[in-house]
């Protein structure tokens, strides 16, 4: 057996314990508001003893606030990296979210509430803008071979992403205040720039 193996095991577990805690915090909070639930709960839910979640976490909110954003991450990047090679940056990402819309939870209610969630303390506003961040590095990298002449430090892509983010963001604040459709505010928000030569 080779040394990188179990390295390689040990990576996949923590990154299961961690995901596994963050799941747990999400649902909890969700379910009983983010002031009732305490670390030993959602230690208890992942099975998991408290100075483990403590080895992962530092505290509840930063579990929660990665329990709710933070398979968003891998269902974006994995829709993005499944689109045509022919297509465009913006279009591939346009592609992309149409993708998410049929995945996107059934009861809206608990969207919507995941999403309130992350608006009800400092720690988890900053955690969120965190975790924006990470997805404009990671819809950057992959929409990059996608951007005609990059150059070097090229801006373009890193700018798209952040636009990406913004329009996200912005559509999910809308359908909370007016509701209507959500995949149909992201889309309409994306589709409003225009990328490329006059």
């Amino acid at each position: 057996m080779s040394h990188s193996e179990p390295e390689g095991l040990r990576i996949r577990k923590r990154h299961a314990t961690n995901a596994r805690i963050a799941a747990s915090a999400a649902r909890l909070a969700s379910r009983q508001g983010l002031a009732a639930t305490t670390v030993d709960q959602i230690a208890e839910d992942a099975q998991v003893g408290r100075s483990t979640f403590f080895r992962y976490f530092d505290g509840k909110e930063n579990a929660v606030a990665e329990g709710v954003t933070g398979p968003w991450l891998t269902m974006i990047t994995d829709a993005l990296a499944r689109q045509p090679a022919d297509l465009g940056a913006l279009d591939a990402v346009i592609a992309a979210f149409g993708e998410l819309a049929d995945i996107l939870p059934p009861d809206r209610a608990q969207l919507s509430d995941l999403a309130r969630l992350t608006r009800t303390s400092t720690t988890l506003k900053a955690w969120t803008l965190q975790t924006y961040q990470r997805y404009e590095t990671a819809i950057a990298d992959l929409i990059a071979p996608r951007v005609p002449g990059l150059a070097e430090h090229d801006p373009r892509p890193r700018l798209l992403a952040a636009y990406v983010m913004a329009s996200v963001r912005i559509s999910l604040d809308d359908w909370m205040q007016h509701g209507g459709s959500l995949p149909d505010r992201i889309r309409a928000a994306l589709t409003a720039l225009s990328v490329g030569p006059e």
